[in-house]
């Protein structure tokens, strides 16, 4: 054997035993205790679960007229929609229009309620007998009656004193009257629209003491070719100046028609008939829907409440007032708004005489509101009886 092959077995070995070493290195490793796994991340727990979002209130408005009748019932859409705006996702308001003042009124209520509503508005006196009887029948859902007088548990009423737009009114008319006559269509001889009739001859005798007032009754709120009828008969014997407590500018465009002035009624009307318009006498219902909506959502609703609400409130008032009107008329409006507002002035204060000549509110007496609800007469200076009142 050569050196160079004994040197290559020598290698060959050396290479065999490193081996060799590392194979019994390696099995020394296998025999070792395992290490222990890793504990198990903990379950996460669940996120908690968003609380459920509120259902929406919701709220039905029963109208009597159209929407579109520019007055009474388009001041209530107008405040319907002021709700919406206010309180966004939180209500769902809808409506029904030209609501009879009738057994109807009752099916409408019921099926206002079965369709989910808790809050029910009745725009109308005349649905006060049909919404007490529902108002029984149903517990759970609130009701709010406008001008009427009959509460429950879980129905109030609310009014505007829209005697007092009136009476601002007629502090215009008596001072624009050229002929001494003013003229009033009236809807239906209940005392809200009597007291209007009678606030707006005071004011107009407030300016001139021998201002007269005529009366044409339609018996109805919404009709506008009897509205224009009864306006033309005014105007027919010599009344120059015309309000009306009916809900369409038909009074307002019938004057225009004639050259003769007038006043828009609940909403201003300035555009039906701008030639004749002197100012509207106009609602603001958003304030008290607003409020009632409130009290409905936070729970603070009550019933057999009563509301009524005037200039102090932000219900009432007197706008858009004719450049026509003098700036010396502007003025006393404007002394009677603020007398109202800050509860100085007094529409209803004695010396009054009813139209048979007899004392009605003694010197310095205030009409208080029981005084004001009862109104069945005309004051002295409008002529005529009242229907089925008691004929002063």
């Amino acid at each position: 054997m050569t050196l160079q092959s004994k040197r290559s077995l020598i290698k060959l070995a050396g290479l065999s035993s490193i081996a060799a070493a590392a194979a019994l290195v390696g099995c020394g490793k296998k025999e070792e205790a395992p290490v222990a796994p890793a504990p198990a991340p903990a379950p996460v727990a669940a996120a908690s679960a968003a609380p459920a979002k509120a259902e929406p209130l919701k709220i039905a408005f029963a109208y009597v007229g159209p929407v579109g009748d520019g007055g009474w019932t388009f001041a209530h859409d107008n405040a319907r929609k002021a709700v919406e705006k206010e309180f966004g996702d939180k209500v769902v308001t809808s409506f029904v229009e030209k609501v009879p003042e009738a057994a109807d009124a009752e099916r409408v209520f019921r099926d206002m309620a079965g369709q989910g509503n808790k809050l029910i508005f009745g725009t109308t006196f005349g649905y006060m007998e049909p919404m007490l009887k529902v108002a029984a029948d149903l517990k759970d859902v609130k009701f709010e009656h406008a001008t009427g007088y009959k509460q429950a548990d879980n129905m109030r009423t609310y009014d505007s004193r829209t005697y007092e737009g009136a009476y601002m009114a007629g502090v215009i008319a008596g001072g624009m009257s050229k002929t001494g006559t003013i003229g009033v269509v009236g809807s239906i001889p209940i005392p809200e629209v009597i007291r209007n009739i009678n606030s707006f001859t005071l004011g107009a005798q407030s300016v001139n003491p021998k201002i007269k007032t005529k009366v044409v009754w339609v018996n109805e709120w919404f009709n506008p070719p009897k509205e224009t009828e009864a306006a033309q008969s005014l105007m027919n014997g010599g009344a120059d100046v015309l309000m009306q407590n009916t809900d369409s500018s038909a009074v307002l465009q019938t004057a225009e028609k004639a050259g003769k002035m007038a006043f828009g009624w609940d909403s201003d009307m300035t555009a039906y008939a701008p030639k004749a318009h002197l100012a509207s006498a106009v609602i603001n219902w958003a304030p008290y829907y607003i409020k009632a909506t409130k009290e409905a959502l936070d729970g603070t609703w009550k019933g057999n409440q009563a509301a009524w609400w005037g200039v102090k409130e932000g219900a009432i008032d007197i706008v858009s007032i004719s450049d026509k009107v003098p700036a010396e008329l502007k003025a006393k409006v404007d002394a009677v708004k603020a007398g109202l507002k800050d509860g100085s002035f007094q529409i209803w204060k004695g010396p009054i005489m009813g139209s048979d000549g007899k004392e009605v509110l003694a010197k310095d007496a205030v009409a208080d509101d029981k005084f004001l609800g009862g109104i069945k007469f005309y004051v002295k200076g409008v002529e005529g009886k009242v229907p089925g009142g008691d004929g002063k």
